[in-house]
């Protein structure tokens, strides 16, 4: 394995298209996968008993779903010497997999182990994936792990993580791994950490008893890349930004939590469960909520610096607040003001489902603008978009995850500021 590279968390994945004698109720209830060649590649030929698994369901416009399990990786004939081997994984009924349908994407991905004496406890944590026949996450997954569309049309296939197939951990890999749970440690940690301990401490001061707000952190991380330039490349300086502060988040988030955590939850000699709970929920929503407004912020400054003029999260109809309005709140409710010269900007750092809230934020405004910053979304969502007379922005180095089609459809963000450029140059001479 190789730190800041895939293999670092994986050893391999199986990947198919599930049968309907895996999936359909009526036709099966067996809660079982086939034991195709391939599962025991990755698996071994040893019976597995009770292995922990950790099973997720993707698909477009529906919640991610989560639930730890437990599967049994074992020989249906293993009392029968005198027949061939039959392999099969057991599953235990979860609401993952009774979402499943015919045709979705299967994924057992084996983690690193522990290196323990034992074949089975060298074997760790599994994780089971299922995502929607052509959804997004089917093809953001496919890309992650080097998995061949045209090998799953009629077979299941196997991919070590290890030589070409093992993918350095950058922006795209992060956003994808992170939400199978999986913290990515950085690469040049070490390196961070003598640049980083006068920066923390230093931020740190004034915030002992919590987080600074976003908008300060959002500005401490741009101070750490000087030589970025936003009119230089909008794009780049976006993601750099981001890259960035999301490394200075976590590394500050594990200091505080560090000293929350040897402090206690303590109630006398009892421990406050309860407290607990609310303090774990804090760090989850945190993170959460903190990857849009940073996402903002940074776009604030963006559009700072190319002087365009706009407002941000101001009101419109029904209390809506768009992330961005352009040229403002005061030409929006104007109703003298062409409606022709108003645009609106909504800001998703992940689409999913939630590109829809979007459409009803202006009234006044006919085509809305949203940038996001994931990749490899669905033709079938991008599809809808045209329909909705939404127009989608991308920062432009990830503009290489989409299909050709949709390439020529999509804004980079140094295009939708030329875009707002000459709008605006077109309005105060109109």
């Amino acid at each position: 394995m190789r730190r800041g590279y895939l293999s670092e968390y994986f050893v391999g994945v199986m990947a198919k298209r599930l049968k309907a004698v895996e999936v359909d109720r009526k036709i099966s209830n067996q809660h079982e996968f086939n034991g195709v060649a391939k599962l025991k590649e990755l698996l071994g030929l040893n019976r597995i008993q009770n292995k922990p698994a950790l099973f997720f369901w993707f698909n477009d416009d529906e919640e991610l779903i989560t639930e730890h399990s437990q599967v049994t990786w074992y020989n249906a004939r293993e009392d029968q010497s005198e027949r061939s081997a039959e392999y099969r994984l057991y599953f235990r009924a979860n609401e993952v997999m009774r979402k499943t349908r015919e045709g979705d994407l299967l994924i057992v991905a084996r983690k690193q182990g522990s290196n323990e004496k034992s074949e089975e406890d060298e074997i760790g944590e599994l994780i089971v994936i299922v995502a929607g026949n052509g959804s997004s996450a089917e093809r953001q997954l496919v890309w992650l792990f080097g998995i061949s569309m045209l090998d799953l049309n009629d077979r299941a296939s196997v991919h070590p993580i290890e030589n070409e197939s093992d993918r350095e951990i950058e922006f795209i890999s992060r956003q994808i791994l992170e939400e199978l749970r999986i913290t990515v440690q950085e690469k040049d940690s070490e390196m961070l950490d003598a640049f980083l301990d006068l920066k923390l401490d230093e931020l740190i001061k004034p915030f002992k008893n919590g987080f600074p707000s976003t908008a300060k952190f959002s500005h401490f991380a741009r101070t750490t890349l000087p030589h970025i330039d936003a009119r230089e490349n909008p794009d780049k300086a976006l993601l750099s930004w981001i890259d960035r502060e999301e490394k200075l988040f976590r590394r500050l988030e594990r200091r505080l939590i560090s000293d929350r955590l040897r402090e206690g939850f303590n109630q006398g000699e009892s421990v406050d469960v309860d407290e607990f709970i609310a303090f774990s929920l804090s760090v989850q929503n945190r993170r959460k909520s903190r990857a849009g407004y940073a996402v903002e912020n940074h776009l604030h400054r963006i559009f700072t610096r190319y002087r365009l003029k706009f407002d941000h999260n101001a009101k419109t109809e029904n209390r809506s607040k768009p992330d961005f309005l352009f040229p403002g709140s005061k030409e929006y409710h104007n109703s003298s003001f062409p409606a022709a010269y108003l645009d609106m900007l909504g800001v998703k750092s992940s689409c999913k489902e939630r590109w829809r809230q979007v459409l009803a934020e202006a009234d006044r405004i006919e085509q809305k603008h949203l940038l996001t910053l994931e990749s490899r979304i669905s033709e079938n969502q991008t599809n809808q978009m045209v329909h909705n007379d939404l127009r989608l922005i991308v920062p432009a180095p990830l503009h290489q995850t989409f299909s050709e089609a949709q390439q020529g459809w999509l804004m980079s963000l140094r295009d939708f500021i030329e875009y707002i450029q000459d709008r605006q140059k077109i309005s105060r001479s109109a």
